[in-house]
């Protein structure tokens, strides 16, 4: 027979696991599968300074433990196995991992969004050392010093002028002649003071042993070589929601990100919240913020259906 739960989530960042802490608080006994992802983006964040209540700052790993050790605290059922499949056709809605079947009146969801990157060598082994994928997390820590953008959208070009507050020069590196983003955005950057942009050309490597020194590019038009000087380098060439597993039972965007109103989706007793929902800010406050709301508006659904049971049972018995 399969497990049965008042409320799964799926997915173990900051949203879900912030969403096991309330519900678990609600007596509503979640079980919270995180995946062996467990703690989403943050475990491959070192220092996290933007975070409330961290005046020093914290580690992202150690920061995710906290997480953890607190919904475990109120009760959470925590298990670190994938999920292989959901349906949510009907309630009790099905969700089968690794170590079996699983039944839920309520789901929410909490799989996040993940960067896409380059694809190099050097760039996985200096992220969180100088490469990161998000301007407002990880740009303060290379204040007054020069850093380069990849890309050529709109996530590009805000990433630019974020790091342009704060570097000493920001230099876009773009594989075409021309940009995709906004003409808005473009006319910004454009215009910016220190902001330089590097033409037709793509990133062949990192250069930097313990931390990044420099960006190697190859020009596409002429094969030339040149390293960009640098301290940071900032990947903005757009993200992937982790919806692979929902795709035809619940209503995604064009870009794949789960389509809700507030917390809630497309299929009723089913929420969403965090990076698979976020398509704007994607921060750890952000995700822990709508894990809440998702926690909240998953109690305040399942009680609804249980007032609701009397009436249908006087109507049944009437009838």
């Amino acid at each position: 027979m399969p497990e049965h739960h008042d409320v799964i989530i799926i997915g173990g960042g900051p949203a879900g696991l912030t969403a096991a802490i309330y519900t678990a608080r609600a007596s509503l006994a979640p079980l919270a599968i995180e995946g062996y992802a467990a703690g989403g983006q943050l475990m491959t964040t070192t220092d996290v300074e933007n975070y409330p209540g961290f005046p020093q700052g914290v580690q992202g790993p150690e920061l995710m433990q906290m997480f953890r050790d607190q919904a475990e605290r109120f009760g959470a059922d925590l298990r670190t196995v994938d999920v292989t499949r959901v349906d949510l056709s009907s309630r009790p809605f099905g969700v089968w991992t690794d170590d079996g079947e699983h039944r839920a009146d309520a789901v929410i969801i909490s799989t996040g969004a993940t960067a896409k990157w380059l694809g190099i060598e050097s760039e996985t082994r200096l992220r969180g050392y100088g490469v990161s994928s998000c301007a407002t997390c990880d740009g303060f820590f290379f204040r007054e010093k020069e850093m380069v953008v990849v890309g050529g959208g709109d996530s590009a070009m805000e990433e630019a002028l974020v790091l342009a507050r704060m570097a000493s020069k920001v230099t876009v590196v773009h594989r075409r002649d021309s940009f995709r983003a906004s003409q808005i955005m473009v006319q910004r950057v454009l215009e910016h003071p220190k902001i330089a942009v590097r033409w037709n050309a793509v990133v062949e490597e990192v250069v930097g042993d313990v931390a990044v020194e420099g960006v190697k590019v190859r020009d596409t038009v002429t094969g030339e070589h040149e390293i960009i000087p640098a301290s940071a380098m900032f990947v903005a060439i757009g993200h992937t929601p982790n919806t692979g597993l929902f795709a035809g039972q619940l209503a995604l965007d064009e870009a794949g990100y789960i389509v809700t109103d507030g917390t809630r989706t497309s299929v009723e007793g089913v929420f969403a919240c965090g990076d698979v929902q976020d398509t704007v800010y994607k921060q750890a406050i952000t995700a822990a913020g709508s894990g809440c709301e998702a926690a909240i508006d998953a109690e305040r659904w399942l009680e609804a259906q249980e007032n609701a049971r009397p009436a249908e049972a006087a109507e049944t018995a009437g009838a």
